[in-house]
């Protein structure tokens, strides 16, 4: 069902978020602070690839990478760009053989997963000891989100993170972990080492209304503040930087 509802934005992924000025803003945002983590010549596999975006970013700098996607139609893109993807659901890692330097998850691919718990042991299997394994997912709490609902009377949606899980028109349920949910999940196999705010100033894609300008003006205010303690709670996204244990 998740694939299918996918399958259908796959076309227009693009022009919905990647190609935004805020979606473009946001994956740059996560785009410079996994820079030094995955050097030319790293192995690197990213989870909900979706059209391949991240994958062709890494690859440009020498990084190999295999993705993977719940969605045929993300998965066929992908390919045609020059991604080495395949069809698989980040709950199937099981499955998933080979060693990797490091494991990316960007921008709410693992809100889809109910247990996050249950990836730790392939995802420690999957990467080497002292590697990485970065997840942007979406935060309870944005502060964007909820003033951008409230101002249109639209309470449901203003608080729909609030409780922890929603359902959206891409997946049945969406889950929205807390960043102690998630350290506890991978624990002890993976430290958190950082975690950082993405989209605090810079609004949701669907926020319109804003020139390129004033969101490259957001973009900058963000490298100031959005990793800041207590402002980072607030933000669309989180980027959790998680280093796996030397020995597990």
């Amino acid at each position: 069902m998740m694939a299918t509802a996918f399958d259908r934005v796959a076309s227009s992924y693009h022009t919905l978020w990647s190609g935004t000025p805020a979606g473009g803003m946001q994956r740059q945002a996560v785009c410079r602070l996994i820079e030094p983590l995955f050097t030319a010549g790293s192995r690197v596999l990213d989870i909900g690839c979706g059209t391949g975006d991240d994958a062709l970013v890494l690859q440009g700098r020498g990084v190999h990478v295999t993705g993977i996607d719940s969605s045929p139609e993300m998965v066929v893109t992908a390919r045609e760009r020059g991604v080495d993807a395949s069809v698989r659901r980040a709950e199937d890692l099981s499955h998933l053989h080979g060693s990797f330097d490091g494991v990316l998850s960007n921008f709410g691919a693992l809100n889809c997963v109910r247990d996050l718990r249950s990836m730790r042991e392939p995802l420690a299997r999957l990467i080497r000891p002292d590697g990485w394994l970065a997840i942007c997912l979406m935060g309870r709490v944005c502060v964007w989100e909820s003033i951008w609902y409230l101002v249109r009377r639209d309470l449901a949606r203003a608080t729909r993170r609030w409780r922890g899980e929603a359902s959206s028109s891409l997946a049945s349920r969406v889950y929205y972990p807390t960043v102690a949910n998630v350290r506890q999940a991978f624990a002890p196999d993976f430290t958190l080492h950082s975690w950082h705010g993405i989209g605090l100033a810079v609004p949701p894609s669907y926020v319109t209304g804003f020139s390129a300008a004033s969101i490259r003006r957001f973009a900058n205010l963000d490298r100031r503040i959005a990793s800041l303690p207590l402002l980072r709670a607030f933000s669309d996204h989180r980027l959790l930087l998680f280093r796996k244990a030397l020995l597990c």
